[in-house]
């Protein structure tokens, strides 16, 4: 069912913002009658794109991100991801700017949208930031909609059976999230199992803690250079 569209009944939930380079990406999370779902728009000085994602869809986007960040270059493929009536394409390309993925949205009654999010000079602090963005319009949508008291965060099941891997390797899937340990002032909201070391250099693999009104990342991936952990912190004003 396609939910996505400009009618006058749509009405805004969430509204985000993310500057990165030289270009200016929104995140509107909105809502109409046939349904709940999130706009992501690119806006360069000469041009503006957007894609439309099905509210189920936003834990796929968070994973696959996941996946680019956390996945050697040499390693990482392009994706299909398969959507109610809609299909995602993630492809990482690379110009004099640098790496970037390519994101593209195509349906039946709808002409192909792509957007282009650069990875960054200095690593993948570029898809790291737009994943970031995911991730909290995830937490606030899982409190909209679920009943104070019995909220979960949306997390995909090990499997989706949408997600082709065609035209790459297999799909790292999230894992389940736990709860927080009673008495502990952390909220864990992802927990990852650490494979052993000589499967590591192929696992995307990542944990979220949020502590007060910050929230740390913890990012495991490998390079030429070897394994390491990339650890970002994000503080809400």
């Amino acid at each position: 069912m396609e939910v996505g569209g400009s009618g006058g009944n749509d009405v805004e939930l969430v509204c985000k913002t993310l500057q990165f380079e030289h270009k200016l990406f929104y995140f509107d999370l909105k809502e109409n009658p046939r349904g709940r779902y999130l706009k992501i728009s690119e806006k360069t000085s000469a041009t503006r794109s957007t894609i439309i994602v099905p509210v189920n869809g936003i834990v796929w986007f968070l994973d696959l991100f996941n996946y680019y960040i956390n996945t050697d270059e040499r390693d990482a493929f392009s994706k299909e991801l398969k959507l109610d009536t809609k299909v995602f394409y993630f492809d990482i390309g690379e110009n004099k700017r640098g790496r970037f993925l390519k994101v593209s949205e195509a349906s039946a009654n709808r002409n192909r949208s792509t957007i282009i999010v650069p990875a960054g000079s200095s690593g993948e602090e570029g898809w790291a930031a737009f994943r970031n963005i995911l991730l909290e319009i995830n937490e606030e949508a899982s409190r909209l909609y679920i009943v104070p008291n019995q909220q979960q965060h949306m997390e995909p099941p090990e499997h989706l059976a949408g997600l082709s891997d065609d035209v790459g390797a297999g799909f790292i899937p999230g894992h389940s999230s736990s709860p927080a340990v009673p008495g502990s002032d952390l909220n864990v909201e992802r927990i990852v199992e650490l494979p052993p070391q000589d499967e590591v250099g192929n696992s995307g693999l990542s944990k979220v803690i949020r502590a007060d009104q910050k929230r740390f990342y913890f990012d495991l991936g490998s390079n030429n250079r070897g394994h390491f952990l990339r650890i970002s912190e994000i503080a809400r004003l």
